[in-house]
């Protein structure tokens, strides 16, 4: 089979358990709105994707007290008495951040290149995320 492009959305709502089907299967799906073109991907194939070119880089530091999580050059970072509690509040500091970009930080100039990190913690359960940030292969 081949890819599926349809010209308008409307179109493309005739169409929708093709489109659907096309990109459940890894096939090229695309629907033109204007000028524009978006491309519909199936949501684990494009999350496992984001997964392996966005690396973590998440940098994890033992205290004397606990753990402390962060991420170099993200405004996000989170600190707990046991590690996998540290993991857990960085998941969450994570999910803020992911709300925080949708909202307004997309426009900002130092934030707008993480769209593929905010792409991959909404696609992401805590437990792939978590995972992801480990650098766990699951």
């Amino acid at each position: 089979m081949s890819a599926v492009h349809y010209e308008n959305y409307t179109e493309a709502r005739t169409h929708l358990k093709e489109l659907l089907d096309a990109a459940g299967e890894g096939r090229v799906a695309t629907v033109r709105r204007a000028a524009g073109r978006a491309a519909v991907v199936d949501v684990e194939r494009l999350r496992r994707y984001l997964s392996s070119v966005c690396p973590s880089k998440a940098e994890v530091v033992a205290e004397a007290d606990g753990w402390a999580i962060f991420i170099p050059g993200l405004p996000v970072a989170a600190d707990a008495s046991s590690f996998d509690e540290a993991v857990n509040e960085m998941v969450d500091a994570l999910r803020e951040y992911a709300d925080d970009w949708q909202e307004r930080l997309r426009l900002a100039p130092n934030h707008q290149d993480n769209w593929g990190l905010v792409q991959l913690i909404a696609l992401s359960d805590d437990r792939q995320l978590a995972d992801w940030l480990v650098g766990a292969q699951r």
